[in-house]
């Protein structure tokens, strides 16, 4: 079975068992998000559910409405019943790596408003501890006038090496759609992390907008396998 099919598996999965009529869905980013929109679509066509979409962004926003569900936004829904995202890694204790498209501030914003926020990917973001499977490093979105100071803090605090994010099809960095920076943090793997203190630590240095790490936020995880069987993980 391919991974695209694994990722198919997985979305379809989590969006039958958590969408339901009447309800307030957030639509993440991603390459398997793209599998959980078109089953929500087909249930929606087929089963008449009365929905409304919050993307989380660009990407999700299109994706909506070329598959002409309801958008919606978190002025009119500030609550939403639930959340269908991808990630770039989950570990063991459900913590996630999430930011590779550059989304995790907006996804997080969403997330944050949903009753539950469910995981959908394939069996090779599924890790024992972070850093074992996805090795691009965390996200971590600045002020763009911060980026060298964050980078010099982080490296000095917690060690490792931060890149900014470049851009591949413009000259520079990568630019988010609320006009910041991307350090990717190549963090050491050869110790144990306490990724809550870490979070929160790095949250307080000025200039840092959010960071990829999703710590205490998922509900349950589906990942796809190799054999077409899906498995659970639950916070």
């Amino acid at each position: 079975m391919s991974l695209e099919e694994a990722k198919r598996c997985a979305a379809y999965k989590a969006v039958d068992e958590y969408v339901k009529d009447k309800t307030v869905v957030g639509v993440g980013s991603g390459s398997t998000v793209v599998y959980a929109v078109h089953r929500i679509a087909e249930r929606v066509k087929s089963e008449g559910l009365k929905l409304v979409c919050v993307p989380t962004s660009f990407q999700a926003r299109q994706l909506i409405i070329e598959h002409g569900l309801t958008l919606g936004d978190l002025e009119c829904n500030p609550r939403l019943d639930c959340a269908i995202d991808g990630a770039d890694e989950v570990d063991a204790k459900m913590v996630l790596i999430k930011g590779g498209g550059g989304c995790l501030l907006q996804e997080k914003i969403v997330a944050s408003c949903a009753d539950r926020l469910v995981v959908i990917a394939d069996y090779t973001k599924d890790s024992v501890k972070l850093g074992q499977q996805y090795r691009k490093g965390i996200p971590i979105e600045v002020a763009p006038m911060a980026y060298v100071p964050i980078k010099n803090k982080v490296e000095t605090r917690f060690g490792g090496t931060l890149k900014l994010r470049m851009a591949v099809a413009k000259a520079g960095p990568v630019v988010t759609d609320n006009g910041n920076f991307i350090l990717d943090w190549s963090f050491p793997d050869d110790k144990e992390h306490d990724w809550d203190a870490v979070n929160r630590e790095i949250m307080m240095l000025p200039g840092v907008v959010d960071t990829g790490l999703f710590v205490g936020m998922a509900t349950k995880a589906y990942f796809g396998q190799k054999d077409g069987t899906v498995t659970e993980r639950s916070a």
